[in-house]
């Protein structure tokens, strides 16, 4: 076990695992409040203030821009008292200055910082307002430093040394690092480059922009400071133009659904990301701060929920990782022919301490290329132009390529994995932590590893392709129509397992092909793939359903039954926003409303103790523990995939399912309207704008379809 895999939360094996001081923890983010507008964050205190410790910082990408933001009135920080989200890319933080003014109980000097963050920088503009009787005068500094640091070192919890500043002319500063360069403009404000080898725990060493105020009773003034950073080397970019999917207006009886899906929809226009060199084609980059950048499962799956919305963030996903589709063998970087990366670098992602050695362009992922498959499939179903379908089919038939002729190296009819870099990801599914897979007396699993719902997601892409192929007029349905029917059988025969509780398909099958006999959320990803019959669809929804399961505010990763739970393990107990979507899609789609009602409930509640901004996990604790969900302390927040469940609940409630090429669409919403009365406009379907209400008695109503479209029964 790594260093690494003990700070995100996998629990030691024996007393061999656990390492002895010293050694470096993973930075904390739970407390931390993130601006983010892609590839830029700034992650500071909810008091504003970004200091030289930890993970706060202004980044840009993989490297860190600013290491220190430090607002000083007099000297002294003032007393932080509020914080709140402004929209994409904005947050405002209150503070007070209570060393000035007027000596009685109600402060009379109080400072507005609102800090926003641009593709290519940040702008501050703090306003100071005073009712004092008399005047008041302040000098009032920003303190600044800079170390480049890697977003690997930072992670790794490693510490950079600071940059030197050079003052650039009246009231700039600036940092270079081969051809990145930071400069830091003040309005009106003095420069101070200050020297970094002084630096010893203190801002001795740092650079300063400094300004000399004075307020008159009931007035106030207004400081501005800007950074830009010129990255002419970078991978991913911000794109042009508005958001790719659609601003619907929502109107719900439960206003936690509005709540979320506003913040939620404000958050993923601020993580949308392009390549440098095709910057038509728009993409999702997964997370703040570690995964800002296309991650191939990640994004798909953002993509794959937004449908709804509209199939252009859609394309642009498909297109992004079409053109970086595997095209050799190389057991280094996990590429193959036809495979879908899994995350794009500017460089060699290393983190100290634990052998994880991901090339720029890294393909280890078991999954994304069947997911790929099937966003194409639903994308097409919801309404992608043919033009753009047919114009990605070699890549489908490349994918599926991959599928037959590399993703079952052992010829078991079973798509499995195992690193054969020796310094890849040892897991490869989307539980990718080195404890992640484990039988329920909490042994890990040995490779390769057949994961559950990696053959459910094979299934169901073997029969989206022979849909595409049969529609576009190419060979091969029937083919890939036998090869889904095949895996059915197999799985059915080799998955499912005893338990406790009943019968259940294992997590996985180990390298001794048994079943790996842990209660887990993955076996809900098989909802809706077709991969089970309806009888065992009821018998996955009824054990996720359990107390063991789901007894949180959410679904946990693994049931509290099995030996390797631990409620803040990060694959093991804690609870995923977009795992519980992905079962609340499967469970809707199943007909098993009131399960699915349940789980999205839970992200509702999560979603209010978290202001509406859902991290990508949180601890797996039953309610009754604390009474509100327990941070997990390293999560990344935002996160594509956990806001864009926030549409997936919306979608589950109201349950339509276009099928534009045959000009049909079902509506089928949950029954019983668990959140009451819900109605959404601007819905797409083939480009139109649709709505969909549910009234509070059930009944559904739908307008806007296309021409030629109708409403049939259920699905």
């Amino acid at each position: 076990m790594t260093t690494s895999e003990l700070a995100q939360g996998a629990a030691p094996e024996s007393a061999d695992d656990v390492i002895a001081p010293p050694y470096r923890l993973q930075p904390l983010l739970h407390d931390l409040v993130s601006t983010v507008m892609a590839p830029t964050s700034a992650l500071s205190g909810p008091d504003g203030q970004i200091r030289a410790a930890g993970v706060q910082g202004l980044f840009h990408a993989d490297s860190r821009a600013l290491s220190q933001v430090s607002l000083l009135i007099d000297g002294v920080e003032p007393e932080a008292v509020s914080y709140a989200p402004a929209g994409p890319g904005r947050t405002r933080f209150v503070s007070l200055a209570r060393h000035l003014g007027d000596r009685h109980p109600d402060p009379t000097v109080r400072l507005d910082r609102v800090r926003e963050v641009g593709p290519s920088g940040m702008t501050e503009t703090v306003e100071i307002a005073s009712t004092a009787s008399a005047d008041v005068s302040a000098t009032v500094t920003m303190e600044l430093g800079c170390d480049f640091a890697p977003i690997e070192v930072v992670k790794s919890g490693g510490v950079a040394e600071p940059s030197a500043a050079v003052a650039a002319g009246p009231g700039e500063l600036s940092w270079r690092s081969g051809a990145i360069r930071v400069v830091v403009t003040g309005e009106g404000a003095e420069a101070d480059p200050g020297d970094p080898a002084d630096h010893d725990g203190t801002a001795d060493g740092a650079a300063r922009l400094r300004w000399h105020v004075t307020l008159a009773p009931r007035t106030r003034v207004t400081l501005r400071w800007s950074v830009a950073i010129d990255d002419p080397a970078a991978v991913v970019v911000a794109p042009a133009g508005r958001a790719e999917w659609s601003a619907p207006q929502v109107v719900a009886d439960d206003r936690r659904l509005t709540r979320l899906l506003h913040q939620s929809l404000d958050d993923l226009r601020s993580l949308r990301l392009t390549e440098a060199g095709a910057p038509g084609d728009v993409f999702l980059g997964a997370g703040v701060p570690w995964f800002l950048t296309l991650f191939g499962r990640d994004s798909l799956w953002a993509a794959r929920m937004m449908l709804p919305l509209g199939t252009r963030l859609a394309g642009g996903t498909l297109r992004v990782l079409a053109r970086r589709q595997g095209v050799r063998l190389d057991p280094g970087s996990g590429e193959a022919p036809g495979k879908i990366m899994h995350e794009l670098r500017r460089h060699e992602f290393a983190v100290e301490g634990n052998n994880l050695r991901l090339p720029a362009a890294y393909y280890g992922t078991i999954d994304a290329t069947p997911l790929w498959i099937s966003l194409l499939h639903d994308a097409w179903r919801w309404g992608l132009p043919d033009r753009e379908v047919a114009a990605l089919l070699p890549n489908l038939e490349a994918a599926l390529g991959w599928l037959g002729d590399h993703a079952d190296p052992d010829g078991d009819g079973f798509v499995e994995y195992i690193d054969g870099s020796e310094r890849g990801l040892a897991n490869q599914g989307w539980k990718d932590s080195g404890d992640a897979v484990r039988f329920h007396d909490g042994t890990r699993a040995e490779p390769p590893i057949a994961l559950a719902e990696v053959q459910g997601y094979a299934y169901e892409a073997a029969r989206h392709a022979a849909a595409l192929l049969e529609a576009f007029g190419r060979p091969g349905a029937s083919r890939w129509r036998d090869h889904a029917a095949a895996m059915a059988e197999r799985f059915r025969a080799r998955f499912w397992v005893e338990g406790p509780q009943g019968r259940f398909p294992a997590l996985a099958l180990d390298g001794d092909k048994r079943p790996v006999d842990s209660l887990t959320s993955n076996i809900g990803h098989l909802l809706g793939t077709g991969i089970l019959s309806a009888a065992e669809e009821a018998e996955v929804a009824g054990l996720l359903a359990s107390p063991a399961m789901a007894e949180g505010f959410g679904l946990r990763t693994m049931s509290s039954g099995d030996g390797g739970f631990s409620p803040l393990s990060y694959h093991c107990g804690s609870i995923w926003p977009h795992d519980t979507a992905i079962v609340i899609a499967g469970l809707a789609r199943a007909g098993h409303g009131a399960q699915a009602a349940s789980l999205a409930e839970g992200l509702l509640a999560a979603g209010e103790s978290f202001g509406y901004r859902l991290p990508e996990l949180y601890a797996g604790d039953a309610r009754e523990v604390v009474g509100r969900p327990v941070p997990y302390p390293a999560a990344c927040r935002p996160q594509a995939w956990s806001a864009a469940a926030a549409v997936t609940i919306a979608h589950a409630a109201l349950g339509l399912y276009p099928d534009v090429p045959e000009g049909r669409v079902t509506l089928r919403p949950l029954a019983g309207a668990p959140f009451g009365a819900v109605s959404v406009q601007g819905l797409q379907v083939a480009g139109a704008e649709v709505r969909v209400s549910v009234g509070a008695d059930g009944r559904a109503d739908i307008t806007g379809l296309p021409s030629g479209m109708s409403v049939v029964g259920e699905v």
